[in-house]
């Protein structure tokens, strides 16, 4: 996967690639609507240090993980499945849950409501929401299942890519006054 194809992509959607900070989610369409519960999507950060174009990729999840799916809803109208779109300046650095920096939600996004409990994805019913706390965090060191680390987050498989992840948002956040694009686009894409 290059930069140039992600670009390109995002152009033929109508959306912005920044000149300074992009932060770009792949959800791994291949595996359908079947709830792997793992890491299998891909984050990809492009930003630019002393004139040059820097990209770095991480593991991440872009889908809930089984335990919110099948067993606990957050919400009475279901588990929250992030909509593939670019959410302009949506995304500041703050708390998670009040424990740790991370890039927390401060604007509206669409989201999935998948209600049933069962173990496939529905990518129907959707709704704006301003307060949903579709945050880009963590989950553990190196985890190997998403369980309930995710509820409808973007999360980070690996903590040391997550702290890697924070380390370059915070060198923008002067710059971008702490306002932050995050564009999640599907695997489908880019073929």
């Amino acid at each position: 996967m290059t930069i140039e194809k992600i670009k390109n992509i995002l152009t033929k959607k109508g959306y912005i690639f920044n000149s300074n900070l992009n932060i770009i989610g792949v959800r791994n369409k291949g595996v359908g609507n079947t709830i792997t519960n793992k890491f299998d999507d891909t984050m990809y950060v492009a930003y630019k240090e002393q004139g040059k174009l820097i990209v770095k990729s991480y593991a991440i999840t872009t889908d809930p993980g089984k335990y919110y799916m099948v067993n606990e809803l957050l919400n009475e109208k279901g588990c929250a499945i992030l909509v593939e779109g670019q959410y302009v300046n949506v995304y500041q650095i703050g708390l998670h849950q009040g424990k740790y920096p991370a890039l927390v939600q401060r604007g509206t996004v669409k989201l999935y409501r998948d209600s049933d409990k069962d173990t496939v994805y529905d990518f129907e019913n959707i709704e704006s929401s301003l307060s949903s706390g579709i945050n880009i965090h963590k989950a553990g060191k190196d985890s190997l299942e998403i369980n309930n680390w995710s509820g409808g987050c973007q999360v980070f498989k690996r903590e040391a890519d997550f702290n890697e992840f924070m380390s370059i948002c915070n060198q923008f956040k002067s710059i971008l006054g702490n306002k932050y694009t995050y564009t999640l686009i599907n695997s489908n894409d880019l073929l």
